[in-house]
């Protein structure tokens, strides 16, 4: 299958998507994508091809990315929060000649500065899925042409170090949903879309699954607590896929009568502190069925069924992946033991774009190593411990930041935590505290370090503890960890550190 075929899964007068006041019908969908396809091809878009999207969720976007690789062209999402040198950068990286915009992007001197001379075509995303009169239906796609040819080329947040872009196939991004089919998606279940479609987490599972099976997707273009409330409330929303900022912030503010109609919540993006899982669920009587992706894996590795979510795991497998614990030999570690978690499926990217000693090297051996440490339980639930890259090594000793999160989450008036590791002359590295407080809230330092010392070993217990007013956080609600450490460096130079 080919993820333009996506549009003819529902019955053709069934509400396909709501966009604000706008309702498509599957049938009005496919024609809009038909319209922007001979847009594009009599732009000049041909197979193969890199075209941009820089525009927040909407109904178009849906149409420029369905119109794109309906053509054998790769669609490119580009993050809408990003400076003129970073989308500069993609564009460059990505050979972009197409960029489709909500407004016109002056990049002249950011692409200058990154001496690319590349022509980038801007065209109106607004009015892609319009029909105009006068262009000449753009010509089927070569028989030759199938789900292995790339779809789409996700650039990852660059949270350590320069952006690259993992190429997905069709074939990628349609196993990968047909993956998801546990999650009882129903034709007429209606699919939150407020998730950023730039991001593969958002795109793929509230925006192709629920189009997979006949569902209705509800777009809403950006995050605000009291839109989205009153969206599920109005629109009757009944699966939601968020990340746990949203989950908190849910919790705190929507009512059990505006959340009624949801029958399943996943949780992705980032770790869910179970503080805020087990508070949602309590308000709700709805469990968080917490998942676990890649970009590079389209993005869906494990998810929890729902029904038989396992608080603090990520869930089993997905049906066809397989997956490995290994050690720094690459060999597998006993089970229950932590290791690296590596996998291999269908849904795994083609690889880095142009990068291809990185793409040897996350692919090596024919496994996609994520970084990630986990451990599996008898059951078959798997639990990311850290990140291979976070793990902060003090005296020898391996400290994981989230084991410490997770009890900080738990002291009365913590509202966010990232422990980060931090350069100790002694130790060799140290992990400092970062933490936002509930409004209203005070703590005592001293009272939460007796709190983690008699729940933790003395060497975990992080060095230093710094107050801020909030954490900052990435577009898919990962707390920015190497911002937060490159502010405090900053700081400490200045002698400003607390």
């Amino acid at each position: 299958m080919l993820v333009h075929d996506l549009i003819q899964r529902g019955k053709p007068d069934a509400i396909a998507l709501v966009d604000h006041d706008r309702r498509f019908t599957y049938q009005e969908f496919a024609e809009a994508v038909t319209n922007c396809r001979d847009r594009l091809f009599a732009a000049g878009v041909r197979m193969g091809d890199r075209v941009g999207i820089f525009s927040r969720n909407s109904a178009e976007f849906i149409f420029a990315y369905f119109g794109i690789a309906s053509l054998g062209a790769l669609a490119v999402p580009i993050n809408f929060q990003l400076s003129n040198r970073e989308i500069a950068f993609i564009i460059k990286d990505a050979g972009i000649r197409f960029l489709m915009t909500y407004e016109p992007l002056n990049l002249v001197d950011a692409m200058a500065q990154l001496r690319c001379d590349l022509r980038v075509q801007q065209l109106d995303i607004r009015v892609c899925g319009n029909k105009k009169e006068g262009i000449d239906p753009a010509p089927a796609l070569a028989d030759t042409f199938d789900d292995h040819h790339p779809c789409v080329i996700i650039y990852t947040s660059g949270t350590t170090g320069t952006p690259k872009g993992a190429v997905l196939s069709h074939r990628n991004l349609t196993y990968n949903v047909w993956q998801m089919e546990w999650m009882g998606c129903q034709p007429e279940h209606r699919v939150l879309c407020v998730l950023p479609m730039y991001h593969c987490f958002g795109w793929t599972c509230s925006v192709l699954y629920p189009l997979y099976v006949g569902a209705r997707v509800v777009v809403l273009d950006q995050f605000t607590p009291k839109e989205t409330i009153a969206t599920i409330r109005d629109e009757g929303v009944t699966d939601l896929y968020i990340v746990p900022s949203i989950c908190s912030l849910l919790t705190k503010l929507a009512s059990a009568e505006d959340m009624k109609t949801v029958r399943l919540v996943v949780s992705g993006g980032t770790t869910l502190p179970m503080k805020i899982q087990t508070d949602f669920t309590e308000k709700f009587g709805v469990s968080i069925c917490e998942g676990y992706g890649l970009s590079e894996s389209s993005p869906v590795v494990t998810m929890n069924p729902p029904g038989k979510a396992k608080t603090g795991s990520i869930g089993p497998a997905v049906p066809g992946i397989r997956w490995r614990i290994v050690d720094a030999n690459n060999d597998d570690v006993p089970h229950g033991e932590t290791g690296e978690f590596i996998v291999k499926g269908e849904n795994i990217m083609l690889g880095y774009w142009n990068l291809p000693e990185a793409t040897h090297e996350a692919l090596r051996g024919g496994w996609l190593h994520t970084g990630d440490v986990a451990r599996v339980d008898p059951d078959g639930y798997l639990y990311i411990v850290d990140r291979l890259k976070d793990m902060i090594i003090s005296m020898g000793e391996n400290i994981y930041p989230r084991e410490v999160e997770e009890l900080v989450y738990q002291f009365p008036g913590i509202a966010e935590a990232a422990v980060i590791g931090i350069e100790d002359k002694l130790r060799g590295q140290a992990g400092a505290c970062f933490y936002s407080l509930h409004p209203g809230a005070t703590i005592s330092i001293r009272e939460l370090k007796k709190f983690l010392q008699a729940n933790l070993a003395l060497y975990k217990i992080p060095r230093e503890f710094h107050e801020l007013p909030h954490l900052p956080r990435t577009a898919t609600g990962k707390i920015a960890k190497r911002a937060i450490l490159k502010e405090f460096m900053e700081q400490k130079a200045l002698g400003k550190a607390k």
